[in-house]
């Protein structure tokens, strides 16, 4: 049984892996596919405003002035009226917020024999990865419950510094919180959560409007059920046991539990306008890191639907 001190230890050498793994991921992309598809975006929403705050150059909102930030934002026309001080805020035309969460539960840690990457580590390779590009394409990124949205390049940094001072339970399933209605949400986890829990997650992050993806990463392990024999199984959240006499014959009954899972899933997503997918570890992250990437260039061309996985060109299931 995983002790908490012994999955704390596996997270440090996971992010720290992760790290260096994501740099290496970001910088082999096509640069010219990328650049393409982010000219594109630029011009279509260089017509039409993003509703968001930031550098263009239609009038938004007034906010109230947040201690710390530089006091030139301060607009004392406005002030003048009240008894607080007010920031005009601009419509931000191109970038938006992308919150990514990698599940970091004791569940993500597993790697069956001779995988190469754990599930925690290509949840973070990914989520780093990810997170570079978006920034290096104009984009803020957040990870909920850890640090807020940030445009800075040292993004990957910033992340791994975060996760490494964390000391608070790590969920399976994102913190409740409210991003806003163009927000994007990328959920990396395995899923394997009760779906009565997974649907009110969903229904608390799009109940503002925002849309997100949602990535089912597993091992092959858990793809085939490869046992037989004698085969002690540890739940390594709750550490509850189960002993399978012959581990073979479970096998047919462990499929169906798991495809209907996923419909499951599937249909919680379909309803609210997610997209959700599976991706088995032995694939590549490149080709995940692709598909997500892709996938935000279609939502900001407002091409939002269902993804099946495994079927077609943008299905990257196993």
């Amino acid at each position: 049984m995983a002790t908490a001190a012994g999955h704390a230890d596996k997270e440090i050498l996971a992010i720290r892996r992760a790290d260096g793994e994501s740099r290496t991921l970001a910088s082999s992309l096509p640069r010219l596919v990328l650049e393409a598809r982010q000219i594109a975006a630029n011009v279509i929403h260089g017509l039409h405003g993003r509703r968001r705050a930031g550098s263009g150059e239609s009038f938004w909102q007034y906010r109230r002035f947040v201690s710390g930030e530089p006091s030139q934002r301060v607009d004392w026309r406005r002030s003048a009226r009240d008894d607080h001080l007010y920031v005009r805020e601009q419509e931000w035309e191109a970038a938006h917020t992308v919150w990514i969460w990698p599940d970091r539960s004791p569940s993500m840690a597993f790697a069956s024999k001779g995988a190469r990457d754990s599930k925690l580590e290509r949840a973070l390779i990914v989520t780093f990865a990810l997170a570079e590009l978006l920034v290096a394409g104009g984009e803020r990124v957040g990870i909920p419950g850890l640090i807020n949205p940030t445009a800075s390049r040292s993004v990957i940094d910033r992340i791994a510094q975060a996760m490494l001072h964390d000391e608070t339970v790590r969920p399976s399933l994102p913190p409740s919180f409210v991003p806003s209605a163009l927000a994007e949400i990328v959920v990396l986890s395995d899923f394997w959560s009760p779906i009565s829990e997974i649907g009110a997650m969903l229904a608390g992050l799009s109940a503002s409007g925002a849309h997100g993806t949602m990535v089912q990463v597993v091992d092959p392990a858990e793809e085939t059920f490869p046992y037989s024999g004698r085969v002690e199984f540890v739940e390594p959240e709750g550490g509850e046991v189960i002993t399978a006499g012959r581990a073979e014959s479970w096998a047919q009954d462990y499929v169906a539990r798991v495809a209907l899972h996923r419909d499951q899933i599937r249909a919680e997503t379909g309803k609210l306008d997610w997209l959700f997918t599976t991706h088995t570890t032995s694939r590549s992250a490149a080709e995940l890191l692709l598909f997500l990437h892709a996938g935000m260039t279609t939502s900001k061309l407002g091409a939002r639907g269902g993804v099946k996985v495994g079927a077609g060109p943008r299905g990257i299931g196993a």
